[in-house]
């Protein structure tokens, strides 16, 4: 195991898995620490980088697209201190930062995890039931409905309507936009039979963002959404399913698994005879093929 300690959190790699946990110093953010824990699975990695600064640097973590509903929900949008795959690291502490590094981009090698996109959440979201107040309104979702409730502060022609409830059936997309500038942000949901080009403050299935302390959060309720939606790379579900004819590849998966395995150990020698695996770490790579196959 590898674990770097940090007063913005704690990162531990296992292996096969990493545990983020955020930390309780008052500068780690309250979407970071509201989220929690989160156990993310190599699987779902692309990458892994440090990043040099005078007094602090970041250690950054890079997922596969699609494997994470926050980020899908966010589209990038998330800034770094929001951003639950960062972690601040003290200058004093580059060196067990590299080393993290290290074992990480090594297991990532030996495994041959791919960094291409994924067709499936490979994390699990945020749990559910979740209310979020920010805005012109409170969004609250119990894993089946969305609930928008509007507070004094709503438009009066979209407060007129009262609260709204969307099922989760009839919710096509979601999405969270933070308030940049004098731009105000927000999180809206796309509603099946109901297409809209309002702004948010006239939208009833869009709540407003200001840009407070709290905003942040909203994007929680997206990603609650976003990992219970269809996800983005799935067929559409009027797609026909695939014609029988293709059940020959299913018979001979495993062949090719079998050659795939015999590839990973001609590698693994290369490896071990150019130097880059010691004698250990050649023998513990060896083994767990074997037992593969």
């Amino acid at each position: 195991m590898a674990e770097i300690i940090q007063r913005d959190g704690t990162w531990a790699f296992y292996g096969d898995t990493l545990r983020l946990t955020p930390g309780r110093d008052k500068n780690v953010s309250l979407l970071r620490k509201t989220l929690g824990e989160l156990t993310v699975p190599l699987a779902a990695l692309a990458g892994i980088s440090l990043e040099h600064g005078k007094k602090s640097g970041r250690l950054r973590l890079r997922l596969r697209d699609g494997a994470d509903p926050l980020l899908q929900a966010t589209g990038g949008r998330l800034t770094d201190s929001h951003d639950p795959y960062q972690l601040t690291v003290e200058s004093d502490r580059f060196g067990v930062a590299e080393y993290f590094v290290d074992e990480v981009r090594h297991t990532l090698l030996l495994d041959q995890v791919p960094t291409s996109a994924v067709e499936e959440f490979l994390l699990p979201g945020p749990a559910v039931p979740l209310s979020v107040s920010a805005g012109d309104g409170t969004a609250t979702f119990d894993g089946e409905q969305v609930r928008l409730e509007w507070n004094w502060k709503t438009e009066d022609a979209k407060a007129a309507a009262g609260s709204r409830t969307l099922a989760l059936t009839d919710i096509r997309a979601v999405e969270w936009h933070p308030a940049v500038g004098l731009e105000n942000g927000c999180l809206r949901f796309t509603v099946k039979n109901a297409p809209t080009k309002a702004p948010p403050k006239y939208d009833p299935n869009s709540v407003e963002l200001w840009g407070f302390k709290k905003d942040p959060l909203m994007a929680l309720v997206a990603a609650a959404v976003q990992v219970r939606l269809p996800h983005p790379s799935a067929p559409p579900a009027d797609e026909p399913p695939k014609q029988l004819d293709q059940a020959p590849e299913a018979e001979t998966s495993r062949e090719d698994d079998h050659d795939a395995l015999l590839r990973r150990l001609r590698e693994l020698g290369e490896l071990h005879r150019s130097g880059v695996l010691t004698d250990e770490e050649f023998t513990m790579a060896k083994q767990a093929v074997l037992k593969r196959m």
